[in-house]
């Protein structure tokens, strides 16, 4: 199986609407922002700052992150290389495609994190063993 290339994984920018009156801000995922239809909707919070989540790949499945509130890191790893990328903006997200292990870890005091995904809960798609993962990879 070819390796996803970490260098190609990029925040996307949520649409934001800024009120005029100073009342706040509105963001919207819709329409073509993800290149899935979200079948699935669940959010991380009260995460201590020494926790670790995630520590897992999906055959299939790709997953969209956006911290809607404080800041955790997301370590992507494709086998080969790893690359670390901080979310902190509700309004800018992080689009993981399938085949690329994740961890999310440093959780601020406060932070939740939304994760948008193209599929149903399946546990056969979770990969959660690392040297299983580097084998689905071919390493």
């Amino acid at each position: 199986m070819k390796s996803t290339e970490l260098d190609k994984i990029e925040l996307l920018e949520i649409p934001k609407i800024s009120d005029p009156d100073g009342r706040g801000n509105l963001s919207v995922v819709e329409k073509d922002l993800l290149p899935f239809v979200i079948k699935r909707v669940y959010y991380l919070y009260d995460v201590p700052s020494s926790s670790t989540r995630g520590g897992h790949a999906h055959k299939q499945l790709q997953q969209f992150l956006i911290a809607l509130s404080g800041s955790f890191d997301v370590v992507l790893d494709n086998g080969t290389q790893r690359r670390t990328i901080t979310l902190n903006r509700p309004d800018r997200g992080l689009l993981i495609p399938n085949g690329v292990w994740r961890e999310l870890e440093n959780f601020s005091s406060g932070a939740v994190c939304l994760s948008l995904v193209s599929a149903e809960y399946n546990e056969h798609d979770y990969i959660r063993e690392y040297d299983e993962y580097l084998r689905f990879v071919g390493r």
